[in-house]
């Protein structure tokens, strides 16, 4: 079985929606995977999701399913210093890796800052759907890989986004989603790619073998865009 997870396109985050960018990364992509043989569509509610699927959809003359768990990760965390709700992943490096406790995949929950907000929570219900889905789809969750009782070779398409994509990879892989959330980018419309590796028969994992590929842009003449990066040097501009 693959999984593929496409991050939406260049967002317009105050309109849910795309920028012109991202409806040019969407085509383009719809480009790339209309001749690709895809089981099932699935795509996140939001709107930027949906817009970045849209022209796939179109192109290959199919629908996506809407499921909830695939929304960008709805955990918060409190502020220590505003003591306002905020994203999870989206912390100063000087301060979060000072943390020990979040680099570890058992123990990044029971970090005071998880711990302000309802993060555990989500966590655990986005991954118990995840399992619920891959058992309905042939895998059934036993320790950390997965008892495969109906084989396949299908592939199945999320359309998403950034934060809940790290969640996911957490989960399949056995790695603190802050780490992936903190140490990776996947820039719009990325490609991000997982096989089961069956050595034993019956038992599976999942193994990452592409993450954020953004080959449809380049082959489109496209530069991927800046969202989901910082600046290099402190003296830069963003989007530099």
């Amino acid at each position: 079985m693959k999984i593929i997870m496409i991050r939406h396109g260049d967002p317009d985050y105050a309109n849910d929606t795309l920028t012109r960018k991202g409806r040019y990364e969407a085509l383009a992509l719809a480009r790339y995977l209309k001749n690709k043989h895809v089981s099932e569509f699935y795509c996140s509610p939001m709107g930027r999701a949906r817009d970045t699927a849209a022209p796939t959809l179109s192109a290959t003359g199919r629908k996506a399913q809407i499921l909830d768990w695939l929304q960008e990760f709805p955990g918060y965390i409190v502020d220590p210093i505003t003591l306002k709700k905020r994203i999870p992943w989206d912390l100063i490096p000087a301060q979060w890796t000072q943390i020990s406790e979040l680099y570890d995949k058992d123990k990044w929950l029971d970090a005071d800052i998880m711990k302000t907000g309802d993060v555990k929570e989500v966590y655990e219900y986005v991954c118990r759907e995840l399992d619920e889905f891959l058992a309905a789809h042939g895998y059934i969750r036993e320790g950390a890989c997965y008892k495969a009782v109906r084989s396949n070779h299908d592939t199945i398409v999320f359309f998403c986004h950034f934060g809940i994509q790290c969640v996911l990879l957490s989960h399949l892989l056995g790695i603190s989603p802050v780490v992936l959330w903190q140490g990776t980018v996947c820039s719009p419309t990325g490609i991000t790619a997982l096989a089961t590796e069956e050595r034993e028969e019956g038992t599976a994992y999942f193994r990452c073998n592409r993450f954020g590929e953004l080959t449809h842009l380049y082959v489109d003449g496209q530069a991927p865009s800046f969202a989901a990066r910082f600046r290099e040097t402190a003296n830069d501009d963003e989007g530099i």
